[in-house]
């Protein structure tokens, strides 16, 4: 049911998407829909539930350490390369998070801003520890400055699975859109933490 939910609701958006065509794709009657999920809006709050915790716990299996030997930027990549094979594997649950539920206001805006939380937490984490790693002092890359590195990270790359699967007859592959992302990011990262900054020019 929720299957059919999340595809009826990544094609159609929320206003559009019909009960009895959700129940129809379901196989089910609308009754039994209703008897489960009360209303329209409490099915799109289990839908954009499920596919949060589904990415979440992607990304966070991805950059688990459990030897404690794994680098920073190895961890941030593996986190990179399940974020962006889990939103090409599941296409339409992407579409509910990061098209349809954003724009939809509250209560929905609200469950997705708890998944950009968990998710830049993480990174921020990442960025962190690579930056203790490299033996940067707290006067070269403070912990405000690497809170802001990671939300733009993670919009880059909400952005970068937005674009990776619009393309259809080329689309890159996970790993592909993850190196793009690297390769953007990492060598100016590994720069600032050096204190090697960037500053206008005259």
């Amino acid at each position: 049911m929720l299957d059919a939910a999340v595809e009826g609701f990544a094609r159609y958006g929320y206003r559009a998407a019909s009960m009895d065509d959700i129940a129809e794709a379901a196989g089910v009657s609308k009754p039994l829909v209703y008897q489960y999920l009360k209303s329209k809006e409490e099915l799109f709050t289990a839908c954009i539930q499920r596919e949060a915790a589904a990415l979440v716990a992607a990304v966070r299996a991805s950059t688990e350490d459990g030897a404690g030997w794994v680098s920073a930027d190895r961890r941030l990549w593996n986190g990179l390369c399940a974020f962006f094979a889990h939103t090409a594997a599941h296409p339409h649950g992407w579409v509910v998070l990061h098209q349809q539920a954003r724009t939809q206001g509250e209560p929905f805006a609200r469950e997705v801003a708890v998944l950009r939380t968990e998710i830049t937490d993480l990174v921020t984490s990442l960025i962190g520890k690579a930056a203790r790693d490299a033996g940067c002092a707290d006067d070269v890359l403070a912990e405000r400055e690497v809170s802001g590195l990671a939300h733009a990270l993670v919009g880059a790359a909400e952005s970068l699975a937005d674009w990776a699967n619009s393309r259809q007859e080329d689309a890159p592959s996970a790993k592909e859109t993850a190196a793009t992302l690297m390769n953007f990011c990492w060598a100016g990262l590994e720069n600032l933490m050096k204190g090697a900054r960037w500053t206008p020019g005259r």
